[in-house]
C-alpha cells in the first residue's frame, strides 16, 4: 500500500469492479518507473516528478505514445512533435508552470550526454515537459526548481514511490484541498490476454463544492460562491503493455475523461488538462539499420476493456491524490488542508 509524503496509510475505496495490480499504481506495467524531486521550505513548495518508460535511452528506444488535449490552457513542451511522429524520446517529466524551460533544458542535456551527436550529424531531440500551476502554494516566481533537481528525480525513479504531496504535486491543489500526485493501475483480459493499464496524474483542479468520491458527493454543503470559475490543471499519463498503436492509444487518452468527470470536474475555463498514453510492448529504434518492430495490434473491437481500465485507473489515481497527500502551509501563509483532515470520517 503507498505512502503519504507523511508516511500516514489509509485505505482509499476502490473504484469499478476491475482488479488493481499488486502496487495499485502505474509502475504496475512492466518496466515503468517514477521518481521525485520534493523542494518544501517555506515559500517553496514545488518539485519534479519523473516517468520512465523503460531502463534503457529513450532517445535510442522511442516509445509510442499519443497526447490529447482536453482543454488547453497550459505551457507544456514537446506536444507537436509527439501528435506528428507518435513517439516520446526522452523520460516524461512534471513540474510547476514556469520550470518547464529548465526542465526541458535538464532532459536535452541528458539525451546528449548519453548520444553526443545529437544536434549534429543526428536529429535535435524532443524534450517532454508537462506542467501545472502551483502558484498558490508556491513561490513561483522564485524559480527554485534547477537542473539538478530533474536529475535527482530521474536518478530516484523506481517501482515504488510516494504519491499525494510530494515531487511536482508539492505545491497543487484539487478542489480546493491539497492535490497532488496521484497513481493506480487496473488489470483487464482482452482475448485470452492479460493487460495492465496504469495511470499517474497530477492533480490542480476542481472546486470543493464539486467534489465527488467514488460516486458519492463529498460535501452537500455550498462552500463557496458557485459561479466563480473552475481554475487549475489536471496531467493524466496511462500507461500500458497491450500491443497499441499511436492512433488507438490516442483513444485510449481519450477515455480518461471519463474518470475526470466522475470526480466532479467540469474542465471549466481556466483548466489546462492533458492526457498522454504510451504503450510498453514494444520501442521503436532510432538506429535506421535497425528493423522497424512488427507488432500485431490489439484488435479495434477489443479496446473496451482496456478504456474501461482507463476510466477508472485516472478516477483512482485522482481519488489517491487527494487520500494519500498531507497538508501544506506555503505562500504568503496559503494553506491547503489534506482531504482526511478535512473529512476525517472518510477513513472509516
Amino acid at each position: 500500500m503507498p505512502a503519504s509524503a507523511s508516511g500516514r496509510f489509509h485505505t482509499p475505496p476502490h473504484v469499478g469492479h476491475l482488479r488493481a495490480g499488486s502496487l495499485n499504481a502505474m509502475t504496475d506495467v512492466s518496466g515503468v518507473s517514477i521518481g521525485h524531486s520534493t523542494l518544501h521550505q517555506g515559500e517553496i513548495q514545488t518539485g519534479v516528478t519523473v516517468i520512465r518508460a523503460h531502463a534503457q535511452s529513450h532517445f535510442a528506444h522511442k516509445v509510442p505514445a499519443a497526447a490529447v488535449v482536453i482543454n488547453g490552457f497550459g505551457k507544456s513542451v514537446g506536444l507537436m512533435q509527439l501528435d506528428e511522429l507518435g513517439v516520446f524520446e526522452t523520460p516524461i517529466a512534471l513540474t510547476n508552470t514556469f520550470s518547464v524551460p529548465v526542465v526541458a533544458q535538464a532532459q536535452i542535456k541528458q539525451a546528449i550526454a548519453l548520444h553526443p551527436e545529437i544536434g549534429r550529424t543526428w536529429p535535435t531531440v524532443n524534450p517532454l515537459v508537462f506542467e501545472c500551476n502551483d502558484g498558490y502554494l508556491n513561490d513561483i516566481q522564485a524559480f527554485a526548481v534547477h537542473e539538478e533537481h530533474y536529475a535527482q528525480a530521474h536518478d530516484s525513479t523506481n517501482t515504488h514511490f510516494q504519491q499525494g504531496s510530494v515531487g511536482a504535486g508539492r505545491g497543487m491543489s484539487c478542489f480546493e484541498l491539497k492535490g497532488g500526485i496521484g497513481s493506480a493501475s487496473r488489470l483487464v483480459t482482452v482475448d485470452g490476454r492479460l493487460y495492465t493499464v496504469g495511470a499517474l496524474v497530477l492533480a490542480n483542479f476542481g472546486k470543493r463544492d464539486q467534489l465527488t468520491l467514488n460516486g458519492q458527493p463529498v460535501d452537500t454543503v455550498t462552500l463557496r460562491n458557485t459561479q466563480e470559475p473552475e481554475k487549475g490543471s489536471i496531467i493524466m499519463i496511462l500507461a500500458t503493455d497491450a500491443p497499441l498503436d499511436a492512433r488507438q492509444l490516442r483513444r485510449l487518452a481519450n477515455r480518461s475523461t471519463v474518470g475526470l468527470a466522475r470526480t466532479g470536474s467540469t474542465l471549466g475555463h481556466g483548466s489546462g488538462d492533458i492526457a498522454l498514453a504510451f504503450s510498453t510492448a514494444y520501442t521503436y529504434p532510432h538506429d535506421r539499420s535497425v528493423d522497424m518492430p512488427s507488432i500485431q495490434m490489439v484488435h479495434e473491437q477489443n479496446l473496451d476493456g482496456l478504456f474501461q481500465a482507463v476510466a477508472d485507473s485516472v478516477e483512482q489515481a485522482i481519488l489517491h491524490a487527494l487520500w494519500y497527500a498531507e497538508s501544506v502551509i506555503g505562500r504568503a501563509g496559503h494553506d491547503r488542508q489534506a482531504l482526511l483532515d478535512a473529512y476525517p470520517n472518510l477513513r472509516a
